[in-house]
């Protein structure tokens, strides 16, 4: 009987599970106007996506970082409810990896709360037994040791886990971690800088995916 390819998947939220492209967008516009008094292109927010916060806000202003943290994490809380959007079919494939018995997690830069509120809201907080969090590692991606803390939770290598993300962080991360890079593009990343990345593989849809982790 052929295998899945990898018995352990794990996955980004932000713009890989869930679409919060618009969410996280118009929380920093938000956040930006508010503290700063700024406008920034669409294709910088785009480009923030997948890192922390704290990372992006300290390289904007160094001494608003908590203002402007604040005032993000307030109204994306307020609003995730309203704006995140599901991708049609994730939670089906979501239902399909653990009925063949591949071990699934989500791996996120977000705050736990988030995350979990993000879940909560299309209904797939019952499908993935594990959410590792900004806050359960002191380093982030590109570094992998989220991917790593992610995999040993779940009784795995992660010589034989593949990590599905949107964001060129995401596939750095999975090379340090010494796991097999899936790059989508359906989220913030944009496909020529992803490739340039060197995932091992470049899905643009779900059912592909679906196919790349499904035998």
């Amino acid at each position: 009987m052929p295998q899945n390819p990898w018995p352990c998947v794990l996955f980004d939220f932000d713009g890989t599970v869930a679409n919060t492209i618009e969410l996280c967008i118009v929380s920093y516009r938000h956040a930006l106007r508010e503290v700063l008094g700024q406008e920034r292109d669409e294709a910088d927010m785009r480009s923030w996506i997948g890192q922390p916060l704290s990372r992006t806000f300290r390289d904007i202003a160094p001494e608003r970082v908590e203002e402007l943290l604040t005032s993000y994490t307030q109204f994306n809380w307020a609003h995730t409810e309203d704006l995140i959007r599901p991708y049609a079919g994730m939670d089906s494939l979501l239902r399909e990896l653990t009925a063949d018995g591949v071990a699934t997690g989500v791996v996120t830069s977000k705050r736990r709360h988030p995350a979990e509120l993000g879940m909560r809201a299309l209904g797939l907080d019952g499908l993935v037994p594990l959410v590792v969090a900004m806050e359960d590692t002191d380093i982030h991606k590109p570094q992998p040791e989220p991917l790593l803390l992610g995999a040993a939770r779940l009784e795995h290598e992660a010589g034989g886990a593949a990590y599905v993300g949107d964001a060129v962080v995401d596939v750095q991360a999975a090379h340090a971690a010494g796991m097999a890079p899936v790059a989508v593009t359906w989220g913030a990343g944009r496909s020529d800088l992803l490739l340039e990345a060197a995932p091992a593989h470049l899905v643009s849809s779900v059912d592909e995916l679906r196919d790349l982790l499904l035998t």
